[in-house]
């Protein structure tokens, strides 16, 4: 049986609703944004209330939005929570992430914990309380903002990297079972993004690896990629509203790399 052809239209997701979780800055807030310009209804999820109010107001004032952003201030770590705001979902952005950059001899074993939680086992809760709703209607989105650490591994971010990697069999196991319904899952995996925790992790890097921090950039976060520079937020935020799109729906269970030719090598 042959697919109907889609032809190529502006995406309007008006009627939509989406959850972005670490909305309140850098991808997750771009995500946001650009979901809300096609017409989503947002729900923008992080545990920093004032920074989801900053973007409240950004939204009502940014021209061509045809969506809304809704701040809902939530903890992901509180499980039970997470999974109920899910409900009701379409379209699902899993964004949330911190990191941490020890040697595994020296990395406190609560962060690790807490670094799984967040960005592995939140995400399941999330996609468990977004399917039902998803597959009652027979469509839906998932999108994971993975890592090229989702892909390979660096030294010290054992939590990082070991969440990721779970992020990743988590989207394609989501892609199998969502298949029949409607309901695709994918990862998209950028590179170094002009991020707070990026910005973050320059400090950390330079003391583990004994280098002055404004060396971090060229010689430790951008040696192997082909581009010299880091990813812009509003590039992810294009990458996953182009798999919500309906010239996009036989795409599950990848990753789509936004690394500037790191995994070329």
């Amino acid at each position: 049986m042959t697919a109907p052809h889609t032809p190529l239209t502006p995406l309007d997701l008006g009627g939509r609703t989406a959850l972005v979780t670490g909305a309140a800055s850098g991808i997750g807030r771009a995500c946001a944004l650009r979901l809300a310009v096609a017409g989503a209804k947002v729900r923008a999820v992080d545990r920093d209330a004032p920074g989801l109010e900053a973007l409240a107001a950004q939204a009502e004032r940014s021209p061509g939005l045809r969506g809304t952003v809704e701040p809902y201030a939530l903890d992901l770590t509180d499980l039970d929570a997470a999974e109920q705001a899910a409900a009701g979902t379409d379209i699902l952005v899993n964004n949330a992430g911190l990191q941490l950059v020890r040697p595994i001899e020296e990395f406190p074993p609560d962060v690790f914990h807490t670094v799984l939680t967040v960005m592995l086992e939140a995400p399941f809760r999330l996609i468990r309380g977004a399917l039902p709703h998803m597959y009652a209607q027979e469509w839906g989105r998932i999108v994971n903002i993975s890592s090229v650490h989702g892909l390979r591994a660096s030294a010290y971010k054992s939590a990082y990297v070991a969440a990721k990697h779970g992020l990743e069999g988590l989207s394609k196991t989501a892609a199998l079972e969502g298949a029949p319904h409607g309901v695709t899952s994918n990862c998209v995996n950028p590179g170094y993004v002009r991020t707070p925790l990026v910005e973050a992790q320059i400090a950390d890097q330079a003391a583990a690896h004994g280098i002055p921090p404004e060396r971090v950039l060229t010689d430790v976060l951008l040696k192997d990629s082909a581009l010299k520079r880091l990813v812009e937020p509003d590039e992810v935020a294009e990458a996953v509203v182009y798999l919500c799109a309906p010239h996009a729906s036989f795409i599950t269970g990848t990753s789509l790399v936004l690394d500037g030719g790191w995994t070329a090598h």
